[in-house]
């Protein structure tokens, strides 16, 4: 008996109980559904979280202020007030880094922020001119901080889009006056400029800042020091010439090597990390959790697979006089053994199909959802994860099928001609 004459006795086999026949898929049709809708979210969180990691700017290095012994007492990574303004100017005259094409440090913390008879809390950094490209925050309205702006510490303001529309709604920001309250120091700003809408990212949205001249933070909002007398910035952004490795490797070193000779300090007090850095580690988690919701989603075809051994073992039952005529009249055991085989993955393999159709249709309604915090929920359906549910499904039907396959056809002919 041929391949094609074994599929269609399996059809008419499945047709002939069609209510079962559609219960024994469920079950498939469940996990192949669950495993697409789970793996897209999974993967609709990695692309987000890249695209959140893409959007601080390109070949970027991100300096930070480490530890420091304070008597004897080596204090939490990122707490010590190590690195300081001078330290980023150094990164771009010194000319010992010659792979940075642009340096943009940055200082501040959140303030409160009062503007049109409204306030919020938000944080305001310090920047320089370079920045708006280095870390791709340019604005819409107005202008971003001039270098006039920084060398006389003037008293203005850039806002976030958030921000803008917080404090003056849909009317027109630039020239008013917003009022910062930050570590019981105030001052009064004049908006020059608003940014794009950049989005959420790390640490929340993007678009709650207000950005001012770095001098203007370090000495007229938080006048901290270090211990050798520089202002202190919380951070220096060093973007690179290209997107190499070598190019990384070698301007990691060589700004270690100069923050080291300027703090005078054996062990590193501050860290390095470059943008790709953070991105395989972000890419290596969200992959962990996108394998652990498929395994999850993957519990459902096994009791799938269980379910079409169920039924099938039934059906073996109750055709065995029909086995025992069709080895009375010259059927094989293998004619038996692929026949049954042939139904259990019909089974699987349709009901694959329709929980394709259904995951990738939930996780297309699923997508763009929003949640709290303003969150937007975002789901990618790849070829790998549908091709993956397709076959782990009809293996399913293929190995928990083969248990009954088998004892139908081992079934004696005389004693199944005999059964009732």
């Amino acid at each position: 008996m041929g391949f094609l004459e074994s599929v269609r006795m399996a059809l008419r086999a499945l047709g002939a109980n069609k209510l079962r026949a559609a219960l024994t898929m469920l079950g498939v049709i469940i996990g192949v559904a669950a495993v697409i809708a789970l793996m897209s979210i999974g993967r609709g969180i990695q692309a987000s979280i890249q695209a959140q990691i893409q959007a601080l700017g390109s070949n970027l290095l991100f300096v930070s202020p480490g530890a420091q012994n304070q008597g004897g007492v080596r204090t939490q990574a990122g707490s010590a007030p190590t690195l300081t303004y001078e330290d980023a100017l150094a990164i771009v005259e010194s000319g010992r880094v010659p792979e940075v094409l642009g340096v943009a440090p940055e200082s501040g913390g959140f303030a409160q922020v009062v503007a049109n008879g409204q306030n919020t809390n938000v944080r305001v950094t310090g920047v320089t001119p370079s920045y708006e490209d280095v870390r791709s925050f340019h604005a819409a309205i107005g202008e971003f901080i001039t270098r006039e702006q920084v060398d006389s510490r003037s008293l203005v303001a850039v806002l976030g889009a958030n921000t803008k529309t917080l404090l003056f709604g849909e009317g027109d920001a630039i020239g008013q006056t917003i009022r910062v309250n930050q570590q019981n120091v105030a001052a009064n700003l004049r908006v020059v400029g608003v940014l794009e809408p950049k989005g959420s990212g790390f640490g929340g949205s993007q678009d709650d800042l207000v950005l001012v001249p770095i001098t203007t933070q370090m000495t007229r909002l938080n006048r901290a020091r270090t211990s050798r007398g520089g202002f202190t910035v919380s951070s220096i952004n060093v973007q690179l010439a290209d997107e190499k490795i070598e190019t990384s490797n070698l301007a990691v070193q060589n700004i270690g090597d100069l923050l080291r000779e300027r703090h005078r300090v054996i062990q590193d007090d501050f860290t390095i990390r470059s943008q790709q850095d953070i991105l395989n580690t972000a890419t290596q988690i969200t992959g962990a959790i996108t394998l652990f919701l498929g395994a999850v989603a993957g519990i459902s075809l096994l009791v799938g697979g269980i379910g079409i051994m169920n039924i099938m073992l039934v059906s073996v039952t109750e055709r065995t006089r029909e086995i025992g005529i069709r080895k009375a009249i010259g059927a094989k055991r293998r004619d038996i053994l692929t026949q049954f085989l042939i139904e259990a993955t019909v089974v699987s393999v349709l009901g694959g199909g329709i929980g394709i159709a259904l995951g990738g249709g939930g996780a297309s309604l699923l997508n763009g959802i929003s949640f709290g915090g303003g969150q937007t929920l975002t789901t990618v359906v790849s070829l790998d994860a549908v091709l993956l549910a397709f076959t782990v499904s009809a293996c399913i039907g293929l190995f928990f099928g083969v248990y009954p396959a088998v004892k139908a056809s081992r079934l004696n002919p005389i004693e199944a001609l005999r059964y009732e």
